[in-house]
């Protein structure tokens, strides 16, 4: 994959498609049962303790492995990878290949999986086990849940049919390629019933001079585009923005490079407006870097070996990760990439962090957030493996935001302090805004500050808001303050209050279910699930902290309150599953209110936690004990997106506050069906 920070051109959402299918969805069998002893009571009654703040679990805490530990830890998956794939109930065709390893303080390991079916590799087959010292399986976390089982494994289309078709794509977000760079066979089973097609990917540059790495993926049955998604995920952004700092170079004889050998030997590279290689180490004879301004070359390349010192360091003392792969390596960085080339990017095929100079070669993208940001991108790709687009794609550029901040306010620099600001030196904006706001995305003018049904279809770079603002949230809670001499002001979808639990105890959190619980297609609903276990794990699931994650996510419209709700108020809920049929009749779930006076409010909240594999077909309505029904969703034919995991406002003051109240579920259309998980009443 690669990265970057600004928006991208290409567009996700897909038709539907006329045959029966069914979404790839994020298993969390264990992780449910987790949850769900957690669920607070739906009557009314004496309200719980206060949760404590917690401690760390010790034995829930992941070791801080080694390069070589690690390397053994996976080779020892390696060898066994086949009893794994037979316990874990894989078909004779399906193989593992070991991607990584986590080991916690208690023995459990994480082991994450690519699959392959019948030698083809399987996009949306990745999944992780857990296991206990004693080599029992405790939970699977899969990408997807359907059955992986192809037709035939003969293509319909030829291949030069799939490559034409993706070159057509590529030219039309500005591609200048007349060929593909490489079409394969493979397993598409990342959003329906697995079917084979082709991968095809088409490199070159965009018309923006970005590097082009396009990903059409073609069903090889019909002809069919199934997905697409940009590789290149750009990013924008003495050093100019952090003062004087310490490098740590390489002296040779009479000669500095920018080499550190502390940190996996990363180098900086000088393109020199090239395009392309690696250009030429940074080397002179002088330990003394740049001079503050863009008039000395090596002024850009001091801050981009800054940002990776940093970026290394934070991983490493922070969760014990040893460079962007785990495996004590360096990447490399280049500058001056281009000419006025207004982004920069991260790019797993060579492993290395790019920066332009920005308009008109003046500013270039090098602040430590954007570093973090872009580095971190390649920390997804090899924990999680988010797809870049769809909400998953969200949740990619997100943790990117969420690590870049974490960077920042590491490496507590006085020239660069740490905020949750997003690019905000850099000046891309050319009016002294940054690029992204994590108290209130919406302040950028195209992000999202909640979730809602139709997230999926946004740019990733703008349905990245929710998470970034959950983020914000946990760390700092709602409300008006000033850190930093920065002044923000968060509000909550549901208009209750959260409480912070700080930002290191935020990026734990968030780290932990980032490379324990997340797969490639998590999406809003799967990031609640996968923090909220993470917390369990880590602080308990009575803890402040699992709390605080609850109530931040409910803050951003993903899933419902903790129990008791929030700022004083009353939350009645049901977590009994109840089947929704497919283009069946309507089915209900009740919740009983007693003990309260007078109507019921004008802003009643309602959480709904419903899994489906095709949303739109979903008609909600809550009813009041009075039988009048108020409509929370309408049908919509092109929502193909998974779940609804959305709090609603509704004027319920017409209605007795007291009484049976039901959530009315209706699937109108065929090949799908869902389970309304549990759903929650709130009387603020």
């Amino acid at each position: 994959m690669r990265s970057n920070l600004s928006r991208g051109r290409t567009s996700h959402t897909a038709p539907r498609p006329t045959a029966p299918r069914r979404t790839a969805t994020v298993a969390l069998a264990g992780v449910a049962a987790l949850i769900a002893a957690a669920v607070q009571s739906g009557t009314a009654g004496a309200a719980p303790a206060t949760p404590q703040a917690g401690r760390a679990n010790p034995a829930h805490t992941a070791l801080r492995l080694t390069p070589s530990q690690r390397a053994e830890l996976i080779r020892h998956a390696d060898a066994s990878k086949a009893a794994t794939a037979r316990r874990i109930g894989l078909g004779g065709k399906e193989k593992l290949v070991v991607r990584d390893v986590v080991k916690d303080a208690d023995g459990t390991l994480h082991t994450r999986y690519e699959r392959t079916y019948a030698g083809l590799p399987v996009l949306g087959g990745d999944l992780v086990v857990k296991s206990a010292r004693s080599g029992k399986t405790m939970d699977v976390i899969r990408a997807g849940s359907a059955s992986l089982k192809v037709a035939g494994l003969t293509p319909a289309v030829p291949k030069a049919t799939a490559e034409r078709q993706a070159v057509r794509r590529a030219k039309a977000l500005g591609g200048t390629r007349t060929a593909a760079d490489s079409v394969r066979t493979v397993i598409w089973a990342a959003s329906g019933k697995p079917v084979l097609a082709y991968e095809t990917v088409v490199g070159g540059l965009q018309d923006d001079g970005t590097p082009n790495q396009l990903h059409v993926v073609t069903d090889a049955t019909s002809g069919k585009k199934l997905y697409e998604y940009q590789g290149i995920d750009t990013g924008v952004g003495n050093t100019q923005y952090s003062g004087q700092v310490t490098l740590t170079t390489t002296q040779s004889g009479s000669t500095y490079t920018l080499t550190d050998g502390a940190r996996g030997g990363h180098k900086t590279y000088n393109l020199n407006h090239g395009t392309s290689g690696t250009g030429t180490l940074f080397s002179q004879t002088s330990d003394t870097w740049g001079n503050g301004t863009n008039s000395n070359a090596a002024t850009a390349g001091a801050d981009a070996h800054y940002g990776a010192q940093e970026t290394w360091d934070f991983y490493k003392n922070t969760f014990g990760r040893s460079g962007i792969k785990n495996n004590g390596v360096g990447a490399y960085s280049r500058v001056h990439y281009g000419n006025s080339y207004v982004n920069a990017f991260w790019d797993d095929g060579c492993f290395c962090m790019t920066y332009g100079d920005g308009s008109g070669n003046a500013k270039p993208l090098t602040a430590i957030d954007v570093a973090g940001h872009e580095m971190s991108h390649g920390v997804t790709s090899n924990t999680a493996g988010l797809n870049y687009s769809g909400e998953s794609g969200g949740l990619n550029e997100a943790t990117s935001d969420i690590f870049g901040t974490g960077v920042e306010f590491y490496a507590n620099n006085a020239s660069d302090v740490g905020d949750y600001l997003i690019g905000e030196k850099i000046d891309i904006n050319g009016n002294g805004s940054p690029l992204r706001y994590m108290d209130k995305p919406s302040k950028d003018g195209s992000s999202k500050d909640n979730w809602y049904s139709g997230i999926g279809g946004v740019d990733v770079h703008y349905s990245s808001g929710p998470a970034n603002h959950f983020f914000y949230l946990l760390s700092e809670g709602s409300g008006a303050k000033v850190i930093n001499g920065v002044s923000y002001n968060s509000p909550t979808a549901d208009g209750l209050p959260v409480t912070g639990i700080g930002r290191d105890k935020a990026l734990q959190i968030w780290y932990r279910a980032l490379t324990t619980k997340f797969t490639s297609t998590t999406n809003y609903a799967g990031a609640r699930t996968g923090t909220l276990a993470a917390a369990g794990e880590l602080y308990g699931t009575t803890s402040a902290e699992y709390k605080a994650v609850q109530d931040a996510w409910a803050g951003v419209a993903v899933g419902s309150r903790s129990g008791g709700g929030g700022g004083g108020g009353t939350s009645y809920e049901n977590t009994s599953p109840v089947a929704v049929p497919d283009n069946g009749p309507a089915v209900t779930s009740d919740i009983t209110v007693s003990g309260r006076t007078g109507n019921a409010p004008g802003n009643l909240q309602v959480g709904v936690d419903i899994s489906h594999t095709w949303r739109g077909d979903l008609v909600i309505d809550l009813v009041g004990p009075s039988g009048t029904a108020y409509r929370l969703k309408n049908f919509s034919s092109s929502d193909s997106a998974d779940n609804v995991t959305e709090t609603y406002t509704v004027n319920a003051s017409a209605e007795p506050a007291n009484g049976t109240w039901k959530l009315r579920v209706q699937d109108q259309a065929t090949y799908d069906t869902g389970t309304i998980n549990g759903w929650k009443l709130t009387f603020p």
